[in-house]
Formats: C-alpha cells, sequence, structure tokens
C-alpha cells in the first residue's frame, strides 16, 4: 500500500516539497496490523497539491486536507499545520500552516501515533513513539493535560487504543484523564459513540472498561453512571467476532441487564433502526436463554434475525458461533414454512369461509394458522386449513 502512495510522496518531492507518511499506518506497519487508511504530510500547501494531481477532492481545505485520488484509491494529503485555541475542548479555532514536520507531529495525540516515515522506508520518529510501541504504552505527545484540553475526545481514543492494541495507559497520561473526565461533557455524543463502539469491538475490551470506570469516564457517557458495578464485572469474552452495531449494542444491553432497550440506547443517538433490530435481539437471546430455540421463535424472528440473536448468546457463552449458527441456519431451513407468504391460503379465503366482515380477527387468524403449521401441528393445504379453523370454530 505504501509503495502505491509512494508515487504521490515523490511527486512532491520532485516539486521542492517534504512529504512523509504519518499517523496511525505507520504505527500498524511497526505492529504488523493490517494497514487502513495511509495518510501524508506534507509542506507543501492545498493549492499547491491540487495543482500537482489531477484527480483531488478538496475535502478540508480550512484544515489544509486535500484528497488525492490515485489509481482508484484515495489518499488524504495534509499540509503540515499546528492548531491553536481550542475553545470547545474539541476543534481548534486556529490552523496554522507550517514548514516544520516536527511542529506537525507535536501537534498529535499519541506518541505511537506521531512517527513519519519517507518514501524509501526511513522512519522519523521525534517522539519516542517507536519506544512507547515496544512498550505497549499510550503516553501523549507532551504534556497530557494540555493535549486532553485541546481536544477531550483523546481521552476515550486512549481506552479505544488500550482495547484494540492490548496496551497500557501510561501512568501520567491515566491521570491526566482521571483529572480531566468531566471535559468530556464538552464532546458530542455521536463522537464519543463511535469511539465507545470501537472500545467494545477490541480485544482487550475488558481492560479498557475496567479504566472507563477507573478514570471516572464512565459518568460522561450515556447512561452508564448507575451501571458501574455491572462494568466492574464485564467480563472476557470474544468481542471481535461481532458483525454488526445491533449486535454490539445488543451485547452491552445484556451484559449491563439494561430493562428498558429503548431507554437506554436513544441518549447514545443511535439510528432508529439500529435501535429497534437491537431490541429484537436482546429479547431474542432472553428468550433462547430461558427456553431454547423454539420453531416459532425462529419463524417469528427470521432467518438472519435468528442468527444475529445466536451469534450473541454464543459470544455470551463462549460457544463455538460457526457451530451454533450453522445449527440455527440449519433448524431454519428445516421449517415448513419461512414466512407468510409461503402459506397456501391468504386472508381473502378466510373472510370468504368464515363469511363475514373484514378485521382484526383475519390477522389474528393467519397467526394462529402460521403457528400451527410451524410447529409441525397443521399440514400446508388449502383443505387441512379450512379443516381445522373449522373444528377449532374459528370460523
Amino acid at each position: 500500500m505504501f509503495l502505491k502512495a509512494g508515487n504521490i510522496i515523490k511527486r512532491l518531492e520532485d516539486h521542492g516539497f517534504e512529504a512523509y507518511f504519518v499517523g496511525g499506518s505507520i504505527r500498524d506497519y511497526l505492529l504488523n496490523r493490517p494497514i487502513g487508511d495511509i495518510d501524508i504530510a506534507t509542506s507543501a500547501l492545498p493549492n499547491d497539491v491540487i495543482n500537482l494531481f489531477e484527480k483531488t477532492v478538496p475535502v478540508g481545505l480550512q484544515h489544509g486536507t486535500v484528497v488525492v485520488i490515485q489509481d482508484g484509491e484515495s489518499y488524504e494529503v495534509t499540509t503540515f499545520r499546528k492548531e491553536e485555541d481550542y475553545l470547545d475542548y474539541r476543534r481548534p479555532s486556529l490552523v496554522k500552516f507550517v514548514s516544520s514536520l516536527k511542529e506537525d507531529l507535536m501537534r498529535r495525540d499519541f506518541t505511537m501515533n506521531a512517527i513519519a516515515m519517507n518514501r524509501t522506508g526511513k522512519i522519523i520518529d521525534l517522539f519516542e513513539g517507536q519506544k512507547a510501541i515496544e512498550e505497549k504504552s499510550i503516553q501523549t505527545v507532551g504534556e497530557a493535560d494540555e493535549r486532553f484540553n485541546e481536544d477531550a475526545l483523546r481521552m476515550m481514543r486512549a481506552l479505544r487504543f488500550q482495547s484494540q492494541l492490548t496496551f497500557q495507559i501510561e501512568t501520567r497520561t491515566h491521570q491526566a484523564i482521571t483529572k480531566h473526565a468531566a471535559l468530556l461533557q464538552h464532546v458530542s455524543v455521536e463522537r464519543i459513540t463511535v469511539e465507545f463502539e470501537k472500545l467494545i469491538k477490541g480485544k482487550s475490551c475488558h481492560q479498557a472498561i475496567q479504566s472507563l470506570v477507573a478514570t471516572g469516564l464512565d459518568i460522561y457517557l450515556p447512561n452508564l453512571e448507575e451501571k458501574k458495578e455491572k462494568l466492574l464485572k464485564w467480563p472476557e469474552l470474544s468481542y471481535s467476532s461481532l458483525q454488526t452495531r445491533s449486535e454490539l449494542w445488543a451485547l452491552v444491553c445484556l451484559l449491563l441487564e439494561v430493562r428498558d432497550t429503548f431507554t437506554f440506547l436513544q441518549p447514545w443517538k443511535l439510528p432508529t433502526k439500529v435501535m429497534k433490530e437491537t431490541a429484537v435481539i436482546v429479547d431474542g437471546v432472553k428468550e433462547i436463554q430461558s427456553i431454547g430455540w423454539k420453531p416459532f421463535s425462529l419463524y417469528e424472528n427470521g432467518k438472519e434475525v435468528s442468527i444475529l440473536i445466536e451469534r450473541v448468546n454464543s459470544i455470551i457463552l463462549g460457544n463455538s458461533i460457526p457451530d451454533h449458527v450453522q445449527n440455527v441456519k440449519r433448524q431454519f431451513d428445516m421449517l415448513p414454512i419461512s414466512s407468510r407468504t409461503e402459506l397456501v391460503i391468504s386472508g381473502r379465503d378466510i373472510i370468504e369461509w368464515g363469511k363475514k366482515n373484514p378485521g382484526p380477527w383475519v390477522a389474528k387468524t393467519l397467526h394462529e394458522i402460521e403457528k400451527e403449521i410451524v410447529n409441525g401441528k397443521l399440514e400446508n393445504k388449502q383443505e387441512h386449513i379450512k379443516e381445522w379453523l373449522l373444528q377449532c370454530n374459528r370460523l
């Protein structure tokens, strides 16, 4: 990936500018982790970048960022900068373009993210980021108090990295998070939610949740203040197996023993669809933990949602997810019908047979027919259904 993006750096250098790979991609490269987005920092001003490359998108000119599109890939190219006057504990009110790589790296959050690399692979490490990586330590660039006052979300990022990388938060950084935890209330819930979701999916989620409580950050997360005892008992599970946001939040609700799913989730500003699906998963897990999978439960939930329920349940119980999910798929495929559309009759047939006016009774009767068929007590044939309705005085 760096080879492709290296052509961008070469072009900038050929025109007299400095340019380096920076940020998380270098950290992940040094950790032999999968590399995500590759970012480039340069002494070139945004207009210089736009003029040098054929395909660009000016996504954040005020912050010096231009997306360069090359060979179908997008790369953020950002002018060396420093940030001043953080008035809302999140965004700088003033961004100054500078000509020094060092000044640019000084503004970054943690030393492991303040490492640069040139086009030939030479590492530029001005703040002992490699040492922090070797020691598996999360520590701020410069004074932790300053970094968290500049951007309070960095405190959540520290815990997220602890979860994802299985690193420990360095003592002074930990102390500063505890000291400034209240600043988190100045950050938008949407941004906090993103970091919390990444934290939950990390391999060391258990440790990060302990840090959440130890630093007092939990007080400033929606509806967690009253869940301290549950948070402290947070188990070590296979969180990386979570595949959807609904699964993730269902697991959170179940582990925290949330009574009202919607009431708990609404302050996190989640999409309505996610909240609804989460509530279904939570109810489904509670049901199968109580009575196991029943044919009509599979039918009512549908195949895809049943799989989500089983995956979350398997994570909680420590079961083999592939085996249990496959078993649910097999049980679902054995059902006599998989949806109401497969019924050989319709509501119109029931109305004609009963010679009654349409009403709620029709949907109720169809539901009873579905249940009998799915449970193997009634064959999905018109004459059998009509006979059953007559015997049960439903017509």
